[in-house]
């Protein structure tokens, strides 16, 4: 087999192929072999037609398309190894000559879209500031009040629904003539907007025993988007009682025994939790830098089959507005992960198994998926490689994040390495992850969208206390 490639444009080649006959026999073989096995010739066993009655009957040119169908992806990707190509996305293929007689060439070109070559910057002088940030006694409250609310009980009031309440309800909605969904006994804390549109406001002010009617547009179904008509019914109403803030309650929610301790570990908390939107802003800032920096050709027709994703994903094709907003986040995540993979490939970046599963397991959670059953999902559907390449920009962006300079306002250094660089990668795992579908889970006790209206994990009444085996 030979090949030549012709470079049309810094991302875009196009191969010529020529397939001698010999190495084309195999395959027309093969076809002669299939097509034998599917037709019924008089005086012949099924599988033991011979080829001259084949085409007799069913005619060479079936033969040489299922032939040279079955033929093209190997030669296609032997010409892609012997010229070096990287290719992204499908290739374009047309077959210009077939050979119609014994001893002629297959010959066909091949257009596809490749990564471009890049040039990469000294990442290692990059520098940027960032805040300065410390952690507040307000920080340390906040902190402290929500674990105060995680071991808080729940006692029901008779008064109106106040924003915070906990409240159980029986809540339907109907179009017409037609109820589309309805849930009863749902336990839902007023405030939290997590509902149906419109829930918040309408509870507030209702009583125990009380209906109100609302109108609100559904989060899903075939009837997205439509005005529904909503009845929500109050069952009964709970106020949530904080624990006082003592030794005792030191010795309930931590593995401390007395509140001075369980502060300063609070605090301790609070002024990591700080640091890592430090690194977050740096980072940020870094990323931007280094796309700054260097010049990253990109595919058009990738960039257009990233936006027609998106777009058709979400139902919206015809807004023009948005689409200029895709168009501009989608160039920006492309050149970015063309710029990790150019990195990952000169520092020889590899992916070890059991990092390969860390992202895996996480991966499985952000979608509340069983690790063992997303992992077979993605081994069907083909997507290991793809995963293997996120886990190795990931590794590529730490590598930058670690030689990069950072200080803060005050021209103090910032060590990026206090908060682990491969976290702060992970996080802005999205400045270069393209396509896919985004997922989002939530606590299993929130209510959620979900469906046509409405759908609550929790069917019955919130628990009248926490769990009391919870750590801070």
């Amino acid at each position: 087999m030979k090949s030549a490639l012709e470079t049309l444009n810094p991302t875009r080649v196009k191969l010529t192929v020529e397939v001698p006959y010999e190495e084309l026999k195999p395959s027309l073989d093969a076809a002669y072999k299939t097509i034998g096995a599917q037709v019924q010739v008089p005086g012949f066993r099924k599988g033991k037609v011979p080829a001259r009655i084949i085409d007799q009957r069913v005619g060479r040119g079936a033969v040489l398309q299922e032939a040279v169908n079955e033929a093209l992806p190997k030669f296609y990707g032997q010409a892609i190894d012997d010229n070096h190509v990287r290719p992204l996305g499908q290739p374009d293929v047309d077959v210009t000559e077939v050979p119609a007689e014994v001893g002629q060439e297959l010959k066909f070109t091949v257009e596809v879209d490749v990564r471009p070559d890049i040039t990469l910057p000294d990442y290692a002088g990059i520098t940027v500031e960032v805040d300065k940030v410390e952690a507040t006694d307000a920080d340390v409250e906040e902190r402290l009040l929500t674990l105060r609310q995680r071991f808080g009980t729940l006692k029901g009031v008779e008064r109106p629904v106040l924003d915070g309440d906990f409240v159980s309800i029986d809540l339907s909605a109907t179009i017409g003539d037609e109820e589309i969904d309805s849930v009863t006994g749902v336990s839902y804390e007023v405030g939290t907007k997590n509902m149906i549109e419109g829930i918040d406001e309408a509870l507030l002010e209702m009583n125990a025993g009380e209906t109100k009617n609302f109108s609100a547009p559904l989060a899903g179904g075939d009837h997205e988007g439509q005005d529904a008509q909503c009845v929500v019914t109050v069952q009964s109403v709970k106020e949530r009682e904080l624990p006082e803030l003592d030794d005792d309650f030191a010795q309930l929610a931590s593995e401390f025994d007395t509140l001075e301790e369980l502060r300063a570990d609070v605090t301790k908390q609070a002024e990591q939790a700080k640091k890592f939107q430090q690194g977050i802003q740096a980072r940020d800032k870094i990323l931007e830098a280094l796309l700054e920096s260097v010049d990253v050709p990109i595919p058009e027709s990738l960039v257009e089959a990233e936006i027609h994703s998106h777009l058709e994903g979400e139902g919206r094709l015809e807004d023009a507005e948005h689409r200029a907003e895709v168009d501009t986040s989608t160039r920006k995540a492309l050149k970015a992960q063309l710029l990790l993979d150019a990195i990952v490939e000169k520092r020889e970046i590899t992916v070890e198994q059991p990092e390969l599963i860390e992202y895996i397991v996480m991966s499985a959670q952000q979608y509340g998926m069983d690790p063992n059953q997303f992992a077979q999902t993605i081994d069907q559907q083909g997507q290991v490689p793809s995963m293997v390449a996120e886990v190795g920009r990931r590794k590529a962006l730490a590598h930058v994040l670690e030689l990069a300079k950072v200080v803060d306002t005050d021209g103090t250094a910032i060590d990026l390495n206090e908060v682990n660089t491969e976290d702060l990668a992970g996080t802005g795992a999205e400045e270069f992850e393209v396509g896919g579908d985004e997922g989002r889970t939530g606590d299993a006790a929130d209510a959620v969208v979900e469906g046509e209206v409405i759908h609550s994990d929790q069917s019955e009444d919130a628990p009248d206390h926490e769990p009391e085996d919870a750590k801070a």
